[in-house]
């Protein structure tokens, strides 16, 4: 019972990481999160026994999306590894791969869950302006609004990061942490203009995975109400004794 209990368990808690990612398939730029059951043996007197699955969270899936072209000027994907800084809620630096940009009323650049875009000094605000162009390098150049075609001006820069893939860590809100807290800018992160990156979830394992893990679910639960026939049935024998 004990087994079989401890095992349902577990997979409901996989079944959420699965669900939570198919919920996200369509969610610009999202990273898989990865999970396995790993072999736990039960300890109290005596030598350990019943051995029992338990779920481990074993990291993110850094494997790159699909890039879509959309011709939208704001709309940005990296190039392979590397991360477009962003302001959180509570003021911190952060990381995303969402490169829906956007322009508030008030001019600020912003992802298009709200988290202010960081440049070489700190949010980027925009002035009004006729056209913009992001660079690969990351550099906003915007045509000033009521200026002559041709003149141009540099505003700011996007900050890149290429931190290590060991130390990253998802937030609650999405966003992704350093254990370092601010990762230095890397010049060698390059964006795909006018793109935008896919999540990288393969719906098609997603949903097989979600069948499989509900058919073991299932098991667990037969096993448990066998395990409950078996103790009516033991007590019935004892009250014939």
């Amino acid at each position: 019972m004990y087994v079989a209990m401890s095992a349902a368990r577990q997979v409901m808690i996989k079944q959420g990481t699965n669900n939570h990612n198919l919920a996200n398939i369509n969610t610009t730029g999202f990273k898989a999160d990865i999970d396995n059951f790993k072999a736990m043996p039960v300890y109290g007197p005596g030598h350990p026994g019943r051995v029992y699955g338990e779920d481990h969270r074993s990291g993110i899936d850094h494997t790159q999306g699909q890039l879509i072209s959309t011709g939208v000027p704001l709309d940005i994907a990296v190039n392979g590894n590397g991360y477009i800084a962003v302001q959180n809620e509570d003021g911190s630096e952060a990381y995303t791969r969402d490169g829906s940009l956007r322009v508030t009323a008030q001019g600020l650049l912003t992802t298009s869950a709200g988290h202010p875009v960081l440049g070489e000094g700190g949010p980027i605000t925009l002035s009004p302006y006729n056209d913009i162009l992001i660079g690969s390098d990351g550099t906003i150049t915007i045509q000033p609004l009521g200026q002559a075609g041709g003149e141009l001006a540099v505003i700011d820069r996007i900050k890149l990061v290429n931190p290590e893939s060991q130390s990253i860590e998802r937030t609650a809100n999405g966003l992704f942490k350093t254990a370092a807290g601010e990762e230095p800018a890397d010049a060698d992160v390059t964006l795909a203009t006018e793109s935008l990156e896919t999540s990288n979830v393969n719906s098609v394992a997603a949903l097989v995975n979600m069948i499989e893990l509900s058919r073991q679910f299932e098991a667990q639960i037969k096993m448990m109400s066998a395990a409950e026939d078996n103790d009516v049935a033991a007590a019935q024998l004892l009250k014939l004794n």
